[in-house]
């Protein structure tokens, strides 16, 4: 009898331990958006007086994207206070456009801010307008204005930030 009941607890017992177990290793991860690549297309020097493209090209994934949200802030070297914010308009094929004039020689500066399945991108180009005098340009320094607004890329959808690599920083920057 003690045999019985010793198979009836032990049978039952390796069962269960040799059943199938869903790891939490299983279960899918939740996708996570890919961080926007942005490659700027405006001229790095441009005329004077003259209407000029500020000009995006965003993609996703390998995928052009034309649900973003681009803004270009341009400001003059030295004056980024004084910046402005020019919203992008969607073209085509992932391409964002706004128009701008700069009416005197300088070194200017434009972050395209660009948002794209919530997570934020926002490579930096100089732009030479005209023959500016260049001992008279201040330099952009970094450090002063390395505030909140530029970090390279946040994600907005979870409050947690990322950060892209320094090459692709450095690319963007260029």
């Amino acid at each position: 009898m003690k045999k019985w009941l010793l198979a009836l607890v032990a049978v039952p017992a390796l069962l269960v331990g040799c059943g199938e177990k869903k790891e939490s290793a299983d279960l899918p991860e939740p996708e996570v958006a890919q961080i926007p690549e942005v490659e700027i297309l405006t001229p790095k020097e441009v005329a004077i007086n003259k209407t000029i493209d500020l000009a995006a090209q965003v993609e996703q994934g390998g995928k052009k994207v034309d649900d973003a949200v681009v803004q270009f802030e341009v400001w003059e070297s030295g004056k980024r206070d004084q910046g402005q914010m020019i919203d992008g308009k969607l073209e085509k094929d992932g391409v964002y456009k706004a128009t701008t004039t700069f009416d005197h020689d300088g070194v200017y500066y434009m972050y395209a801010h660009t948002t794209a399945n919530g997570v934020h991108n926002m490579p930096k180009q100089q732009i030479t307008a005209g023959s500016p005098d260049m001992t008279k340009v201040l330099p952009e320094d970094e450090k002063a204005n390395n505030n909140s607004m530029d970090h390279n890329t946040m994600n907005h959808g979870n409050g947690t930030s990322e950060h892209s690599d320094h090459e692709k920083s450095e690319k963007n920057h260029n």
